[in-house]
């Protein structure tokens, strides 16, 4: 099985540097040349959960050099995967499926119209990186990676990169409603990311203060009703029980958002809190909470610029 990660962000870099322990080919696609030199040379160091260790995948920025892939992981920013699935086209074979374990609503339907549905397994994974530098990751805490396909069908394929994953130590499962999953990934991104991102807070760090814990139940809460009206089937009993224990599991985390923050790189705000406040405009739902969070985070990268 040839596996290609797209994007060396730290998502990228972790699943890359575990891949790399099967004896499947593994590529990391970058965009950025001198970037991907530079990762094919030093290769990725990991530290944290998972102990100090290398990898080395070859990294490219030249489709050409990687020929046909069977798997093809997407792990760059929402607002970008338009692009990389252009970016790919020459790397699909009849059989190619395309993976997204991105944050927020969209990314399924994007990789879908582009390349047909019967290629996408969507999913999420609760795995915990950190980008310290570039191929330097800090692995903050593992986590479950579930994955299904749009039709709710379990091919060959898809069991045959379950059983990879989980022979590198990527605990994975399969299941049978790809849309609750995201969407339940969804709910805990809202109440924890744009409150991070806001308060430069660690995720565990969240629930300790009473302000940020309201805001937190506030955000989770909308977000829960937006689901409920649209019939989505939550894969948790208890929502913001969840999204709770997910700061705990993972307190020392930084959540993507505020490395995306700290960084003063642009956010995928509009992906996740974003998406709850326009279908809450759509539904007649009240999201005061989502609605500020999302005005905060976006005034916080207009403000970038800035120095005061």
């Amino acid at each position: 099985m040839k596996i290609v990660i797209v994007g060396p962000g730290a998502m990228g870099c972790l699943f890359a540097a575990f891949l790399s322990k099967s004896k499947e080919a593994v590529w990391l696609l970058d965009k950025n040349r001198e970037g991907a030199a530079k990762l094919n040379e030093i290769g990725i160091s990991l530290e944290g959960t998972s102990g100090a260790w290398q990898a080395k995948p070859k990294t490219t920025a030249n489709v050409q050099d990687i020929g046909k892939a069977d798997l093809i992981l997407i792990c760059v920013k929402s607002f970008h995967t338009k692009q990389a699935i252009e970016q790919i086209k020459p790397l699909l074979q009849q059989n190619t499926k395309i993976m997204t374990l991105q944050n927020g609503i969209g990314n399924i339907e994007i990789i879908a119209e582009l390349t047909g549905e019967g290629r996408v397994i969507g999913g999420i994974t609760s795995e915990g990186a950190t980008l310290i530098d570039i191929g330097k990751i800090r692995h903050a805490g593992h986590g479950e990676t579930i994955v299904g396909t749009l039709d709710g069908k379990v091919p060959v394929e898809i069991r045959s990169i379950r059983e990879v994953f989980n022979r590198v130590g990527l605990q994975t499962k399969m299941s049978r409603d790809i849309k609750g999953l995201v969407w339940s990934k969804l709910i805990i991104n809202t109440g924890i990311n744009a409150l991070s991102a806001i308060t430069r807070l660690p995720n565990g760090k969240l629930t300790e203060f009473e302000g940020t814990k309201r805001i937190l139940r506030d955000a989770v809460t909308e977000a829960t009703r937006v689901a409920k009206r649209k019939r989505i089937k939550l894969i948790y009993d208890d929502p913001l029980a969840k999204v709770e224990a997910v700061c705990e599991g993972t307190a020392s985390n930084t959540s993507s958002m505020l490395q995306d923050v700290l960084r003063k790189k642009r956010t995928e705000i509009d992906f996740i809190n974003g998406v709850i406040v326009r279908l809450g405009q759509e539904l007649g739902i009240a999201v005061p909470t989502n609605r500020l969070l999302t005005d905060l985070v976006k005034t916080i990268e207009s403000s970038y610029k800035l120095t005061i």
